[in-house]
């Protein structure tokens, strides 16, 4: 399904009526601030591999 004008201009109607025309520019800078992060988030470094969470058995007492 491809999305004309109209409906793009209907879903901008909904969001002012649902949000208000003075918080629409807060969203948008929240979002695109988000979206900043995750960027230098994903260009910093790779991901080091998670903890061990395994621990080690107890050592068994060995019987003669």
């Amino acid at each position: 399904m491809e999305f004309s004008p109209m409906h793009l201009l209907l879903i901008l109607i909904i969001v002012v009526i649902l949000f208000g025309g003075s918080r629409i520019p807060q969203l948008m800078r929240g979002l695109g601030q988000g979206i900043k992060e995750f960027k230098e988030g994903m260009r910093d470094e790779p991901p080091s591999p998670p903890p061990s969470t395994t621990t080690p058995a107890p050592p068994t007492e060995q019987k003669k």
